[in-house]
């Protein structure tokens, strides 16, 4: 799927959720992209990044990594580093990270969006992430591979998420999982 700038800024304007706080980071979004590097990781004070909620066929459980750097479970995703295909970055992000190949696209579309701060590491300041997550499905059968990113894999009972995470983004993309 080409899921480039121009598409991207055209589905932020047409993108609707139930929640509050998400539909306010799309002027945020579509402000962010109007600076040519937007798509760099050394934008500052933010960036764009990409990410996949993956879910199994019987929408049960999601595959979150537990991120090694920021030492929370996170669904798999990073930075675009100048692709501005960012469905493209997202899948790239999710075969990277948890060693699956085979992936369904579920939606089309944006299926969530998020801008969340990224603490001050080594050399670089804290910043922003401004993400844009797709719905996948994979199968759980399928093998995982830890990398250097992650301390570990798993698929977690989506009912069992609160006993993972607090995160309000997260929680968010679990009850549009739910309903899916």
């Amino acid at each position: 799927m080409n899921f480039t700038r121009a598409a991207l800024m055209d589905a932020l304007h047409i993108y609707t959720s139930s929640f509050e706080k998400e539909k306010s980071f799309i002027s945020r979004f579509l402000e962010l992209l109007q600076h040519d590097r937007a798509f760099h990781r050394d934008h500052l004070p933010g960036h764009i990044t990409g990410s996949a909620w993956i879910i199994d066929a019987a929408r049960q459980s999601v595959l979150l990594t537990h991120h090694a750097k920021l030492n929370k479970w996170l669904q798999p995703g990073g930075h675009a580093d100048g692709d501005e295909n960012v469905f493209a970055v997202a899948l790239r992000e999710a075969e990277e990270e948890t060693g699956v190949k085979q992936f369904k696209l579920l939606s089309p579309g944006i299926f969530d969006l998020d801008i969340h701060i990224i603490p001050a590491r080594n050399d670089f300041p804290e910043h922003w992430h401004y993400d844009v997550r797709f719905l996948l499905e994979a199968n759980p059968a399928e093998a995982l591979v830890i990398t250097e990113e992650s301390h570990d894999l798993q698929w977690i009972p989506l009912n069992q998420l609160s006993s993972y995470t607090s995160q309000e983004s997260m929680l968010r993309m679990q009850q549009k999982a739910l309903i899916y």
